[in-house]
């Protein structure tokens, strides 16, 4: 059966969010959602009123993640449901569809299914993660990360903000701290929709990615001491500049991830996104430096051979500029594979729609990667106007989200074992 999703009602939606936490800017439309804050409530609040219209029983969990389950007569409640969501925060002057935009497709999909006059076997679960952005409580996917047993209920409570604030508090005070805890390892299915944040698909003119791989993410912390000095008393050839030494790490970590694309990956990318000096004046010799270095790719064996370079640049620098280093690795993800099954049903959906679909890899993360570590995931794109996302200037076509939608519904109908009156 071809499905019709309502393209007015979904961008109804998407817009109402995009007013919480709205920045006036002179382009674009921004806002600034955090976790815990009171435009977090309200884009909060707005999703359970709108779970609730469409006939769904809301539950919210120990650290606020958000889940509304549609179970008509027809679907055995005793059966594990097929889940599909996003999240609702925001990077600070974020646009308006990293995120809300897989939430209310999945309440489209629901809605949809309905109108369509729709039996599923299963029960159909809307969700929102709690801080997938990260930036206040964490550095990213807490949510999902808390619902699939990588980080524990009560570590995650005790995280706090820069102003000490407890993430306890912070989900008490805006009513969003429930009970209990989701398990995706209870869901037979689950489905993401999100802006792509590139422009493969862009460029290709195609409506929908179907996500291979959702890139590995490693960060590295390079420290690298040298000897302070003065500027202008210090000469040439008797400095130990840890600056100096931090400019070659940066061109080396460049110059792996190009010979990695060349030669191996062409996912691959490397970048040191940030520098520490002190003593930071400008007429002192740097002392030290601090480099924060984000390496990403879907094949592991590639993410490791760029570390392996700044090893070795590492050492190169200390024989040759008299420095000490020092290197951490406190953030290590893996690239997660998508479900070979579910990807066909996209394919397929999409066949049946009318609508093309493509497969590519995903540079960012998303929930999706911890979600697939505990049952069958997907994660589905439409395309970003100029590959620009995390900036007012994020924008996704509203055809293309309605074009993406309507595959979606089509993905959770089949793994729901939909049939029509």
């Amino acid at each position: 059966m071809t499905l019709t999703v309502d393209t007015e009602r979904l961008r109804a939606d998407i817009e109402r969010t995009g007013e919480f936490g709205a920045v006036p800017v002179e382009r674009g439309h921004a806002r600034t959602v955090r976790c815990g804050t009171d435009a977090n409530r309200r884009a909060r609040e707005y999703l359970v009123e709108q779970l609730r219209a469409a006939d769904l029983t809301v539950e919210i969990d120990a650290v606020g993640n958000v889940a509304g389950t549609w179970c008509p007569s027809s679907a055995d409640p005793e059966t594990d449901p097929v889940a599909v969501g996003s999240h609702l925060d925001s990077v600070p002057e974020g646009g308006i569809f990293d995120g809300p935009l897989g939430v209310y497709a999945g309440l489209e999909v629901v809605r949809t299914l309905q109108d369509a006059g729709a039996r599923p076997a299963r029960p159909i679960t809307v969700v929102s993660f709690t801080e997938e952005e990260g930036g206040r409580f964490a550095d990213g996917l807490l949510g999902s990360s808390v619902a699939t047993g990588r980080r524990g209920v009560e570590e995650a409570l005790e995280l706090t903000d820069a102003d000490g604030v407890t993430l306890d508090e912070a989900l008490t005070d805006t009513g969003f701290r429930g009970e209990g805890l989701l398990d995706p390892k209870g869901w037979t299915a689950w489905f993401e929709l999100h802006v792509e944040q590139d422009t493969v698909l862009e460029s290709a003119a195609v409506p929908v990615g179907v996500v291979t791989t959702i890139t590995g993410i490693t960060h590295c912390e390079a420290h690298i001491e040298g000897e302070p000095n003065h500027a202008g008393a210090t000469g040439m050839d008797d400095r130990t500049d840890a600056l100096a030494a931090a400019s070659e790490l940066v061109l080396a970590v460049e110059r792996a991830a190009k010979e990695v694309v060349a030669t191996d990956s062409t996912s691959a990318v490397g970048t040191v996104g940030s520098l520490n000096a002190s003593p930071n004046a400008t007429n002192v010799v740097p002392g030290a430096v601090t480099a924060g270095i984000d390496v990403r790719d879907v094949r592991r064996a590639s993410m490791d051979r760029i570390v392996d370079r700044v090893r070795e640049t590492l050492a190169r620098l200390e024989r040759e500029r008299g420095v000490q280093t020092t290197l951490q690795r406190p953030f290590d993800l893996d690239p997660t594979p998508m479900s070979d099954q579910l990807r066909r049903a996209v394919h397929d959906a999409g066949a049946q729609a009318g609508v093309e679909t493509l497969d590519l890899p995903s540079g960012a993360a998303h929930d999706t990667m911890h979600v697939a570590d505990a049952t069958d995931a997907a994660l589905l794109f439409a395309p970003s106007r100029d590959g620009i996302s995390h900036n007012p200037l994020e924008w996704t076509d509203w055809d293309d989200c309605a074009a993406a939608t309507r595959v979606l519904a089509g993905a959770v109908a089949d793994a729901a074992d939909v049939q029509f009156d």
